[in-house]
């Protein structure tokens, strides 16, 4: 199992915090989100991970390139133009080992999902991707059917649908968390081109192949904004019992 980390947006919602640095180094706890992603992901086993950059990549470059890691890291480089999802998994499926699923993980989610265990999921449903999601929620949402499978997209604010299938009419509603396994078959198929969503390759995909949910209830922030920065901050400071995931100074 290898890993990428996506670090290439430009994180406008987090302005002015992004103003002079990218959002991979906003801090959180005392240190960077990106130390915080691949910390997570070398306690869960992984060797190799992927950063892909754009937005002041070479401050990413320079930060990953002084500190000592339990992987080996290397970068996708986005810098003429930023990909999307999809787009940048796709730039980046050459620089992993041939056969190797990948660990993928949006560099501004913190959550405790236990990633060993959604990797030991994700190899016992032997599914071609594997996506964390919570149960509910509002807007921009993926459905599963009673088996798990993914069968659509929706949004249940606007109404907009995208459906795999005649089974989305009975699936549920899911709020995806920005992390997720694929298979190396997942990656040899994909058939998006230039700047592109990974949920869209996944509801293309979902139409031959199993594309799998792993359901999760624990804590989760999307660090989007100045604002959430500030609350896990302030959680991290008063709890008694940190975190699972998180590395204070």
């Amino acid at each position: 199992m290898e890993g990428m980390i996506f670090a290439a947006g430009l994180g406008t919602r987090l302005r002015p915090l992004t103003n002079d640095r990218p959002k991979a180094l906003v801090e959180v706890a005392g240190k960077p989100l990106l130390e915080h992603v691949i910390r997570k992901m070398t306690d869960a086993g992984i060797r190799r991970i992927v950063v892909n950059v754009h937005h002041f990549a070479d401050q990413i470059e320079d930060f990953l390139d002084h500190h000592l890691w339990k992987a080996e890291i290397l970068v996708s480089d986005e810098r003429e133009s930023l990909l999307d999802t999809g787009g940048g998994l796709r730039k980046a499926r050459d620089m992993f080992h041939p056969g190797e699923a990948i660990l993928i993980h949006n560099v501004d989610i913190f959550s405790e999902v236990d990633l060993s265990d959604l990797i030991a999921s994700h190899q016992q449903k032997a599914a071609f991707a594997t996506l964390v999601v919570r149960p509910g929620g509002k807007g921009r949402g993926l459905r599963f059917n009673s088996a798990g499978l993914l069968k659509g997209w929706e949004n249940s604010v606007t109404g907009e649908q995208k459906r795999v299938d005649d089974e989305f009419v009975l699936s549920r509603h899911f709020s995806f968390c920005g992390i997720q396994v694929v298979s190396a078959e997942f990656l040899q198929e994909m058939r998006g081109r230039g700047i592109f969503s990974i949920i869209d390759e996944y509801l293309e995909q979902a139409k031959h192949h199993p594309i799998s949910m792993y359901s999760y209830n624990g804590f989760f922030r999307d660090l989007g904004t100045p604002e959430a920065i500030v609350e896990l901050d302030a959680r991290m400071k008063n709890h008694c019992n940190p975190l699972s995931g998180f590395y204070v100074n």
